[in-house]
């Protein structure tokens, strides 16, 4: 069994344009736990006020919770540490300790002997055990340390572990070692620690190795690895432990959550990522939704017959989905497998006059500025409507913007639409910054009442692109929007030479996509 600790709310905070309210904080923890993940580092309860409040509202997850800190400062006792001791003082039962395993940082950035060091860590060690704390020692900047006098570096881990910590994380702090450093340092370290100390690892990605840095030093004899996960963290990042776990868990056998809730990976990333208000990359191993994306004609045409001609593992183990992208290199049996995915109640060929129905509009529709390889939902959408099973939720049947700018006051605008559902018809009015979100605000407000769970929907993403810039003002415009309901993320495409009209239309798809969710479960 591989143990788990999750640094999320503390590493994956100090990431740039990243922070959690004291909510989201909870949220975090309550998906981390929900996933499996046994150690869930909350950050330092005496470093703010908001982590402070945080612990001492958390009682059903205090088994799970880790309160960070460092050890005493020089020249006091542990009692004299305010610092400290509201480390101590925390309702978590485990406190990670962090302190210097490198030469160069306890004489130049500590500024104190290499006794005095040895000393702050053995007793703030000591002093944690000593009321009752589980105590996990963080061994900062220990490769780099190691690799400067491996002699002292070995001296600051046998403090902690003779001072009573339970695990002894080696951490690179810099993110500069190579996988195979990681691997012989770790190994000299397994066979220095007693049995019964467990042996952790922490990461950073600046060389970009922090995963794999994590899973050779499990191969070493770590048994404990930390990171953040979505790999988000200072710098370029941390571990990433929704590529560790599953790699783990999948390709070696070795557990590090309960196996049963695997298949959440997936739906836990995106909840996090929503939660910390950032995007998930598309590339992203396991979770990201083009992890499993196939757009060659020799990939769709092999993962149709035998998915393991061009999948490493099934999609649906991580919670994730297939994704056979529309191209020019696709062709006719990419359209058939992206269709026979969507309508699973029906036999589909080549022979079916609605595929030559479906790939003559796609022919068109590309003509015409629409791309539906990176749109999904609005492929699905035709799909169905060229099948005559998409429902017709509701009709825009106008819109009309107003738009002004006074003085050096922010430009609003105001946007009127007239949406029917049935034969119900509403009129509504909404101002926004700026078109797209005024006509988005109105549409749902008209929406609302018929289609509550759109309270949920937002958009994450608005990208636009010119197709032929040399028609200048006349040209193309293509509009990618790419939606969330903190769950699911589904991507809507719309073409004109009216940029607004572009957009209307992919967000009509957009919303049309979620209702079309709601049914499907």
């Amino acid at each position: 069994m591989i143990e788990i600790l999750d640094s999320t709310l503390r590493d994956g905070a100090q990431s740039e344009n990243v922070s959690f309210s004291a909510a989201d904080k909870k949220a975090v923890i309550k998906a981390l736990a929900d996933f499996g993940i046994p150690f869930i580092e909350a950050g330092n309860p005496g470093s703010n006020p908001k982590d402070t409040e945080l612990f001492q509202v958390l009682g059903e997850y205090y088994d799970r919770l880790v309160a960070f800190g460092a050890t005493r400062r020089k020249s006091m006792r542990c009692e004299e540490d305010m610092l400290f001791m509201s480390l101590i003082a925390s309702p978590a039962k485990t406190v990670s300790i962090f302190g210097k395993a490198s030469v160069f940082h306890v004489k130049e950035i500590l500024g104190v002997s290499l006794d005095e060091n040895l000393a702050m860590i053995s007793e703030s060690v000591r002093f944690a055990k000593s009321v009752g704390k589980v105590v996990f020692f963080d061994a900062e900047h220990f490769f780099d340390g190691y690799k400067l006098d491996p002699v002292y570096s070995i001296e600051v881990i046998k403090a902690a572990e003779s001072a009573g910590a339970s695990r002894i994380v080696l951490c690179d702090t810099n993110g500069g070692s190579f996988p195979d450093e990681v691997f012989e340092i770790t190994k000299v370290v397994k066979n220095v620690l007693d049995s019964g100390v467990i042996l952790g690892i922490h990461c950073h990605n600046d060389c970009g190795f922090a995963d794999a840095n994590a899973v050779l030093a499990v191969k070493a004899g770590a048994s404990h690895i930390q990171g953040t996960f979505t790999g988000i963290g200072e710098r370029c990042g941390n571990t990433n432990l929704s590529a560790v776990i599953p790699a783990l868990m999948l390709k070696r056998g070795q557990n590090c959550i309960p196996p049963e809730n695997l298949p959440r990976l997936t739906e836990t990333a995106r909840i996090i990522a929503e939660i910390a208000n950032i995007r998930l990359p598309d590339g992203l191993p396991f979770v990201g939704k083009s992890a499993f994306a196939h757009k060659g004609g020799m990939h769709t045409d092999g993962v149709r017959k035998n998915p393991n001609s061009f999948e490493h593992i099934s999609p649906a183990s991580v919670g994730n989905e297939r994704n056979i992208l529309l191209s020019e290199v696709a062709g006719r049996a990419a359209v058939i497998a992206k269709v026979s995915r969507i309508l699973t109640d029906r036999e589909v060929n080549k022979d079916s006059p609605e595929i030559s129905d479906l790939v003559n509009t796609i022919k068109e529709r590309e003509a015409a500025g629409y791309q539906y390889e990176g749109a999904g939902a609005s492929f699905e959408i035709l799909v169905r409507e060229r099948f005559g099973i998409m429902p017709e939720y509701f009709t825009l049947d106008y819109y009309k913007l107003l738009g002004e700018k006074t003085g050096d006051a922010e430009a609003l605008t105001s946007a009127i639409i007239k949406a029917r559902v049935n034969d119900r018809t509403r009129l509504r009015v909404h101002e926004g910054d700026g078109p797209v979100n005024a006509i988005d605000k109105a549409l749902r407000k008209a929406l609302a009442q018929f289609y509550p769970v759109l309270e949920s929907v937002h958009l994450s993403d608005y990208k636009v692109r010119i197709i032929d810039s040399k028609e200048a003002t006349a040209a193309i415009v293509r509009v990618l929007i790419e939606s969330t309901d903190g769950v699911n993320v589904w991507t809507t495409v719309g073409a004109s030479t009216n940029i607004i009209n572009a957009s209307v239309s992919a967000l009509i798809d957009s919303i049309k996509y979620k209702l079309l969710l709601e049914e499907k479960n």
